[in-house]
């Protein structure tokens, strides 16, 4: 019923900068927090970055002055701008957001997306 869509993955050289969006659509009757994870070959899902409804914002220590996460509320979309890039960043990226339906008796629940490649290479 709610999906989650991300775009803006590729390839960038070591320094250079991406922009990630994801869009959340579906019957949603409220979103509250929104996040970012990203799993690299051979090693866990790990959480980069999160965002409260409120705007409250929180850093993985490996990405802290580089990364910023952002939202628009009214377009249901969640922003990872990543700046200085580094090899080390690349991963799979995904979305996730705690949604909660708006068909009767829907409840909150964790969705997610299913991932955008970034690639840091020369």
């Amino acid at each position: 019923q709610v999906q989650l869509v991300e775009s803006g993955g590729g390839l960038v050289q070591p320094g250079g900068s991406l922009r990630l969006s994801c869009a959340a659509s579906g019957n949603i009757a409220s979103i509250n927090a929104m996040a970012w994870y990203r799993q690299a070959p051979g090693k866990q899902r790990e959480l980069v970055a999160f965002i409260t409804s409120g705007g409250s914002t929180n850093y993985a220590d490996s990405v802290k002055g580089r990364f910023t996460i952002s939202r628009d509320n009214a377009k249901n979309t969640v922003y990872l701008q990543m700046n200085s890039l580094k090899p080390e960043d690349t991963a799979v990226y995904y979305c996730n957001c705690n949604a909660k339906p708006s068909f009767i008796g829907g409840s909150s629940r964790s969705y997610w997306g299913q991932g955008t490649q970034v690639t840091v290479s020369s």
